[in-house]
């Protein structure tokens, strides 16, 4: 008979034969807290309990986090390098696969200059290693050309909260306080299914009488339980949202005093907004004005919102003004800096938050700092110990870099815990890029879609295989424990970058024997930053359970809700957002009558490279599928489960429809989880925000045909 014992004061229960590590899922910004199962004879990973004592998910898991776990021991996982040779790959060992990188580095770099290399990072790593990543491609390699997943992700709020608030944190209040707030309006955010473990505290602020609004094409999970839904046109988001505050000024719903003595631009706003009225507004969004009407006065007379969004309004050709016309829409009701209150932004990947503050951006240097200000270009070159003559310059965007493959400026990239040839939109001509780099390099842990073009594989760790920190959603500093040794000759994504650094003549720029190690200069790297971590060590964390910032020093007590005094512009005042609308980059016409847009399942995450891998996650949705409204299949004479092509501008697909009164009539919904010929991004508009530089993903025209 199998025997468990109960931890005193913990409610999970505990095989005899096995050790409960105590971390943090790998998956999206909620960051759930969990105990990793682990044998003590084996040392494998066996299990997964939720970790009750987590304040921000308090033992909530979604079927992804249930089952992340599985990942670690997967039989698909990468073990040694692998070397291509005549088209296909063979196994090698660390030196030959090092010699061939530091060979083909040198070669490259000789003919063409430092600006050959080029680096694209991702946000599931550590802030440890999203850290590096900035210092090994400008110091290691000396390149300015780096950037990473983020811009098809998190980059429009960002820029957004930046112009308006003066700093980039995705939540201005942390994630318990959401239990006592009046109204929730929640934008481009299908939160049931996307960030699930959230839920319960709008439940339970809705079983206190809070009201919900929910702005989003289809009828979603999350709409479906909303007092009102506005069914808005994707691509409209920005005459919603001037409608909204149209009618906040008229009847009177601002708070004055707030916004005369902490904002900027009142008066502008008010004249600009006057044109939105219920009528212009529904015109355009086709939302009926008796809906915003109601919306407006939910949110007007709630004496505690908060004004939530995500990748439906971000993943525009101008999402940054859709962030900051919803951000203002909070300004007006004087709620940022409040208590339950403000407004916030769903991370989509794990250290979303983290991983764009610290130098992976392309203009970007730790602790948010710019690479265009001297200050502090000489500040982390002293951190680094170089001359700040040496820094690059800015580089460009992850997109734009595949335009200068295709111009032949960049002729190599090192592609690390991402998977663009997935993720990014216009597939066709992301593949086109990777075939026509001189040299390529992926470090991961499966052979993905991305890796498959590479000329180097190099076998990274899991999540479970590292340790470091992370930054949640809430801008909640965290720690990851490692849980098992890696698999295999895998190595850690830091040791990697090392190990190349030392093969460039920069060993002495890489003096790390841990991770600790790294994260003490990380830390000293952000002090004074606009995302300063220098208060936060890993002692803090144990004891406080997450640490937020920002945290200038040791006896800083972190920052929970922010902006409680003023903003963090140069004066103090946020900027109210005085901004049109335009249409988006593709509407529909003849020749592509219908609009695409595109989204997650709770099935899956970003481009599945790891939730493909998982049975019991396939098993619930196998495969990408078109929802459609049933009177538009009725035209098209379609079935449910009938297969279309789907077909834009830049290529064409072959799914099942899936036929939902919860959709928009004019609207087609795929998700975007599958690769190759299954990937959705083949379709999708790269036209990009001019600020954030986030390519259109979630608006273009379509036409459908029956296969």
């Amino acid at each position: 008979m199998t025997k468990f014992v109960v931890k005193p004061g913990v409610k999970n229960l505990q095989h005899e034969d096995e050790k409960l590590v105590t971390t943090h899922c790998c998956y999206c910004g909620m960051q759930c807290g969990m105990h990793i199962r682990v044998n003590k004879k084996s040392g494998n990973v066996v299990g997964v309990e939720p970790r009750y004592d987590w304040p921000v998910t308090n033992g909530k898991m979604c079927p992804k986090g249930v089952t992340a776990y599985q990942t670690v021991d997967h039989p698909d996982r990468i073990k040694t390098p692998l070397i291509k040779k005549n088209g296909k790959f063979v196994e090698s060992t660390w030196e030959e696969a090092l010699d061939l990188i530091e060979k083909n580095y040198k070669r490259l770099q000789s003919h063409y200059g430092k600006d050959a290399l080029s680096v694209f990072g991702g946000v599931s790593m550590t802030n440890e290693k999203c850290y590096l990543v900035g210092k090994y491609a400008r110091v290691a390699l000396g390149t300015r050309y780096v950037d990473y997943n983020g811009r098809f992700c998190m980059s429009s709020a960002a820029g957004g909260f930046m112009k308006t608030l003066g700093l980039d944190r995705g939540s201005t209040l942390p994630w318990p306080e959401l239990e006592h707030t009046d109204c929730f309006f929640m934008a481009g955010t299908n939160t049931a299914e996307c960030h699930p473990t959230t839920i319960q505290w709008l439940w339970k602020a809705r079983d206190k009488g809070a009201k919900m609004i929910v702005a989003d094409p289809r009828e979603t999970p999350t709409a479906r339980i909303a007092d009102v839904h506005l069914d808005l046109k994707a691509g409209t988001d920005s005459a919603l949202a001037n409608g909204m505050m149209h009618l906040l000024i008229k009847e009177g719903y601002v708070d004055e005093a707030y916004v005369q003595t902490r904002c900027h631009n009142f008066e502008e706003l008010k004249e600009a907004v006057k044109a939105f009225t219920p009528e212009k507004t529904a015109m355009i969004t086709g939302v009926d004005k008796e809906k915003i009407v109601k919306a407006a006065t939910i949110f007007g007379r709630s004496p505690r919102s908060v004004v939530m969004f995500a990748r439906g309004i971000e993943q525009q050709r101008k999402g940054v003004d859709n962030v900051c016309l919803y951000t203002s829409m909070a300004l007006l009701r004087g709620q940022i800096g409040k208590f339950a209150s403000g407004v916030a932004t769903f991370t989509g990947q794990g250290n979303g938050q983290g991983g764009r503050e610290h130098g992976q951006k392309a203009d970007a240097l730790p602790g948010y700092r710019k690479i265009d200000n001297p200050e502090h270009v000489a500040y982390v070159s002293d951190v680094w110990g170089i001359d700040p003559k040496e820094m690059p310059q800015a580089g460009v965007s992850a997109y734009e870099m595949f335009d200068h493959i295709q111009q032949g400026k960049i002729k190599a990239m090192h592609v690390i815990c991402s998977n663009p040839a997935v993720s990014a939109p216009n597939n066709h001509y992301i593949w086109e890029g990777f075939k026509k780099l001189d040299f390529m390099v992926v470090s991961d842990f499966f052979l993905s879609e991305t890796a498959e073009f590479a000329d180097v594989v190099l076998p990274a760790t899991t999540w479970a295989e590292d340790e470091g920190t992370t930054t949640n959603l809430e801008g909640r500093v965290i720690r990851i424990r490692k849980v098992k040794e890696p698999v295999g000759e895998a190595k850690t994504d830091w040791e990697i970058m090392q190990l190349i650094a030392e093969r460039m003549g920069k060993k002495s720029f890489f003096p790390y024997t841990s991770v600790s190690d790294i994260y003490e200069e990380f830390r000293l790297a952000s002090k004074g930053g606009k995302a300063d971590y220098y208060g936060i060590t890993y002692d803090r964390i144990e004891k406080e359970d997450g640490v937020f910032w920002p945290c200038p020093d040791e006896k800083h007590p972190g920052s929970p809700t922010m902006f409680t005094e003023s903003f963090a512009t140069e004066d103090g005042k946020a900027n109210l957002a005085v901004v049109g609308w335009e249409e988006p980059g593709e509407t529909p016409s003849e020749d592509y009558p219908h609009i695409l847009t595109t989204g997650r399942v709770v099935f899956h995450y970003l481009s599945g490279t790891q939730t493909r891998r998982t049975p019991f996650l396939m098993e619930q949705c196998p495969e990408p599928y078109a929802e459609i409204h049933p009177e538009m299949a009725a035209k098209y004479r379609l079935n449910n489960g009938d297969r279309v092509v789907l077909t834009t501008k830049r290529g064409d697909i072959t799914v099942p429809v899936k036929l939902t009164k919860a959709i928009r009539r004019d609207h087609i919904f795929v998700p975007y989880h599958w690769g190759k010929e299954l990937s959705i991004n083949k379709l999708t508009n790269p036209a990009l925000d001019p600020t954030s530089r986030m390519p259109e993903f979630k608006v273009c025209a379509v036409r459908m045909q029956k296969a």
